[in-house]
């Protein structure tokens, strides 16, 4: 069985002053808290045993906010970076709660939402190789870039290159075998004195075992780690919620919709938040019959 890995560590600098106290994980994307979105892909992807790695000092606040996950069905681990050494070091990290599982690794700042993403994420969760995503934007310089083909089979992936070989970025979601732990081992310190994800995915790569998903353009994906990027990330999360009336990345109700609670355990969290939109909008999912897809 597959576990997830939920990356909320870093210091956050993109953000300061915002995150001098706080991390960006705990601060609001429109009406829910930054983690509850990389959250809810990971329990869409059918993900129930995660581990959230973060620092010592936001560990008490995360444990208040997100408990150990029994209240949404699923059950939640916590483990502490004590100093930010690059994405390859959360599998370094989580590898005694993988104890040789296969895993999914998303960062903590990643927002995903479009038409058929439980079914891609689905697909991706059911495969016995490396998966990871490619996604079209106009800023290729900001990410890691991947390079196809005519074929679309992937030549290079590049952390941040100066001069991208083309638009298409790699998204914080990466799902590996059991050999990724191993595999981050082997990195070695970057220019930038970090352990890259790119360097984990170059040994798929060149073992045959990587698939790279393309998310077409009915597939959001936006990077809230800067102050331009939260308040886009809120204007677009608003927009949908109001036009359509149904919340997005809300865990009580991915947990609900997936049968990972039943109508008794919605009804006591909801009523938990019964003051506000939030848990208004919870009692009126047990009245609704929605397709998987509508979370």
């Amino acid at each position: 069985m597959r576990k997830g890995i939920l990356l909320a560590g870093g210091s956050g600098t993109r953000l300061y002053p915002i995150t001098q106290v706080v991390c960006k994980q705990l601060l609001p994307i429109y009406d829910k808290p930054m983690i509850y979105y990389p959250l809810c892909t990971l329990m869409q992807a059918g993900i129930t045993e995660i581990l959230v790695i973060c620092t010592e000092t936001d560990l008490p606040l995360f444990k208040s906010l997100l408990k150990d996950g029994r209240q949404w069905g699923i059950n939640i681990d916590y483990t502490i970076q004590a100093k930010p050494e690059g994405l390859a070091q959360a599998l370094i990290l989580a590898e005694p709660f993988l104890d040789g599982s296969p895993s999914a690794l998303i960062l903590g700042d990643n927002l995903f939402y479009g038409h058929q993403l439980q079914a891609t994420l689905h697909a991706a969760n059911n495969m016995t190789d490396a998966c990871i995503f490619a996604y079209h934007v106009a800023n290729p310089q900001a990410y890691g870039v991947i390079e196809f083909d005519q074929h679309k089979q992937v030549i290079s992936i590049t952390e941040k290159p100066a001069i991208p070989k083309s638009n298409f970025a790699m998204p914080g979601l990466y799902f590996f075998d059991h050999k990724a732990c191993q595999y981050a081992k082997n990195v070695l310190p970057s220019h930038r004195g970090e352990l890259e994800i790119v360097d984990v995915i170059q040994q798929y790569l060149d073992s045959g075992k990587l698939n790279v998903d393309i998310l077409g353009r009915g597939t959001a994906w936006l990077d809230t780690g800067t102050p331009d990027a939260m308040a886009e990330a809120t204007q677009y999360i608003a927009a949908i919620e109001k036009r359509q009336g149904l919340k997005i990345s809300c865990p009580e109700e991915v947990a609900f919709v997936m049968g990972l609670i039943d109508q008794q355990q919605l009804t006591l969290l909801a009523n938990q938040l019964i003051k506000s939109g939030y848990g208004q909008y919870l009692l009126s999912l047990l009245n609704k019959n929605f397709p998987n897809e509508m979370h």
